[in-house]
């Protein structure tokens, strides 16, 4: 329901006129009903725009620099010492971590440009000592469920009789084992996105813990996701939570947490370039690891381009390893028909097209105890739905392991 101020008072001015010239409509009964109806609605509109104004505080801190992006963002380039991680009770007076020990068999070449994401093409960037930040507007919060939980993921779907939206995947698993780290070379695509709730995703996640209960999980990877970003396009994400996504955690920097280290790298900013059907190709190479020393979890992406670190004190379960690691797509299918959703995964195409035509992630790896990088091992892959996405594994000397997955969803044979 629309509760802005000419929409609200106009309706009132219609109802008070039908109670003066109709009088079956003038009962006082009636008119109390009505008043009663309307101060709720508009302390409801009050309320609501409370909560929101109190996020956004929350939210948007002081800039010493802002930068209008080509895509529409406005990017706040804040203080190191000022952003949200430090709202967080477990990091007041933290300290900021020292580089940390990079995993031992990490010598890649430096594949991704330095400006892969468009907001930095132009040559703008923020100073040294600041981050950059995706400046949150009233509009964002309005996307969402709820103020409180902006910029977190749904947990009520599940609850719901039928779900109100289905999680599908295509993944590459690998468990049973103690890991400290995940590495992946993520091919870049913008998949079509049908319902205004749904996204596609391509990422790789590290966890420990029980789904619904006490699940640790920490996310990277790329997304369209309509109703975060309010658009399109392709962009750089991050999550995690420490409660299998109740009340920690959040996408990006939505919620205090993560320390960003770097003034370069946007996280939520759009990927560019990006890949086309039997085109260029595109990849980000992005890293996962715990660092030996201090026990934090850093997130790097290309050939060392440090963007920040997780704080081991944030979580439970990952404070000594993950216990899973998963590389793969994810999408929402939210259609309340039979139907099945158009939402493409990957690129958008079946795995069996192969290269230039469908998604893959390739070069997977994972760090074990004494911090080396290996190819992952006794992978399984789990497709839940062959008809509307499927994957395609192998091995190769220059692509290591490696999977093509995808698919278009809604087709002649997933209806």
């Amino acid at each position: 329901m629309d509760f802005s101020f000419p929409n609200f008072f106009h309706l009132l001015h219609i109802l008070l006129f039908i109670t003066l010239v109709c009088p079956v409509y003038s009962s006082n009964t009636r008119f109390h009903q009505f008043a009663n109806q309307t101060s709720e609605q508009e302390n409801t509109f009050h309320k609501l725009r409370k909560q929101i104004a109190n996020r956004l505080q929350k939210l948007n801190k002081p800039a010493v620099k802002t930068i209008y992006s080509p895509d529409g963002d406005i990017i706040d380039c804040v203080l190191f010492h000022k952003q949200p991680a430090f709202d967080h009770p477990l990091l007041k007076g933290h300290k900021l971590s020292d580089p940390p020990e990079r995993p031992i068999g990490y010598n890649k070449a430096d594949i991704l440009n330095k400006d892969f994401q468009l907001w930095s093409s132009s040559g703008e960037s923020c100073p040294e000592g600041t981050i950059p930040i995706i400046r949150t507007t009233e509009e964002d919060i309005l996307r969402t469920s709820s103020p409180d939980r902006y910029g977190q993921k749904s947990i009520n779907s599940s609850l719901s009789n039928p779900p109100s939206e289905v999680h599908e995947y295509v993944n590459g698993v690998t468990r049973g084992g103690e890991y400290y780290g995940a590495q992946g070379d993520f091919n870049v695509w913008t998949p079509h996105v049908e319902g205004k709730n749904e996204f596609s995703v391509s990422q790789m996640w590290v966890f420990a813990g029980t789904y619904g209960k006490d699940l640790n999980s920490i996310e990277v990877g790329w997304a369209v996701f309509p109703s975060l970003f309010g658009d399109d396009r392709t962009r750089l994400f991050i999550y995690w939570t420490a409660d299998a996504y109740q009340n920690t955690g959040c996408y990006n920097l939505k919620c205090s947490g993560f320390i960003q280290t770097n003034h370069r790298v946007l996280l939520g900013g759009t990927i560019s370039p990006i890949s086309t059907y039997n085109g260029p190709q595109y990849d980000v190479t992005l890293s996962i690891w715990k660092d030996p020393r201090t026990n934090n979890w850093w997130l790097q992406a290309g050939s060392g381009i440090l963007i920040g670190y997780w704080p081991v004190s944030l979580f439970t379960h990952l404070k000594d390893h993950a216990t899973a690691v998963n590389f793969g797509g994810e999408i929402v299918n939210t259609r309340s028909t039979n139907a099945h959703t158009s939402t493409g995964m990957g690129s958008g195409h079946f795995a069996g097209q192969g290269f230039r035509k469908a998604a893959f992630i390739k070069n997977m790896e994972i760090v074990d105890y004494s911090n080396n990088l290996n190819p992952v091992q006794n992978q399984e892959y789990i497709v839940q739905l062959p008809k509307c996405y499927d994957s395609n594994p192998g091995i190769t000397k220059y692509w290591g392991r490696y999977f093509f997955f995808g698919g278009p969803g809604r087709n002649i044979n997933c209806p």
